[in-house]
Formats: structure tokens, sequence, C-alpha cells
């Protein structure tokens, strides 16, 4: 069974730091797989925000965060990472990481229903 775990969530000041992590099982070859990170606000729909495809290293960020999140992978620990710096209360909302199989089209676009699999979230709330 494949399984996103997301964990790193929380409340941050404004400028502050955060990093997420989404912990990926069940996967026969995690760098089959390209791993993106989506948010949803309150009241507003889920929109993608970064990815990766794990076997050349290639990512994908939304205008809004470039230059101020960086997405990562170890895939010996089969783990993707979003370090999130200098956050802004725009920022807050709920982060899923989401998964999907030879997924370059859908990682360049971040479009959220591309993708195959979804964790549950985390929250992460930037105090102003």
């Amino acid at each position: 069974e494949v399984q996103l775990v997301e964990s790193g969530g929380g409340l941050v000041q404004a400028g502050g730091s955060l990093r997420l992590s989404c912990a990926a099982s069940g996967f026969d070859t995690f760098d089959e797989y390209a791993i993106g990170w989506f948010r949803q606000a309150p009241g507003k729909e889920r929109e993608g925000v970064s990815c990766i495809i794990i076997n050349d290293g290639t990512t994908y960020a939304q205008d809004s965060v470039k230059g101020r999140f960086t997405i990562s992978s170890d895939n010996a620990k089969n783990t993707a990472y979003l370090q999130m710096n200098n956050l802004k209360p725009e920022d807050t909302a709920v982060y899923y990481c989401a998964a999907v199989l030879a997924g370059g089209s859908a990682c360049q676009t971040l479009y959220p229903h591309l993708m195959d699999y979804w964790g549950k979230g985390t929250l992460v709330t930037v105090s102003s």
C-alpha cells in the first residue's frame, strides 16, 4: 500500500523557516515518481507549490515561492523535503505532498488533479 506521510508543520512568525518532510512507503521504485508539494488555505482551492522529479532532480516551483522554498529528496530514505524560508502570512495553509508515476508533465504543471497519491497534510501557520 502506497503511503505518504507529511511532517514538520507548525506555527512560525513571518520571516521564519520550516522544513516539511514527506516520507513515502509502498512504492516499487521511488525514483520512478515525481513528488509534489501542494497547499490549501481556508476557503481557497488547492494549489501546487513545488515538485521534484526523483530520478533526475529536476524541480519546478510556483512563482510566489521561488527564491524562498526549496524542494529536495533523499532517495535512500524515500523522503522528499520542502525547505521554506522567509515565510509570509499568505503561506498559511495545509501542505500536502503527492506522488505521480513518471510525472514529468504533472510535475511541471503542478496541477493537483494529475497526482496519483496524496498524504493527509500538515498545517503551516505563519503569524504576522
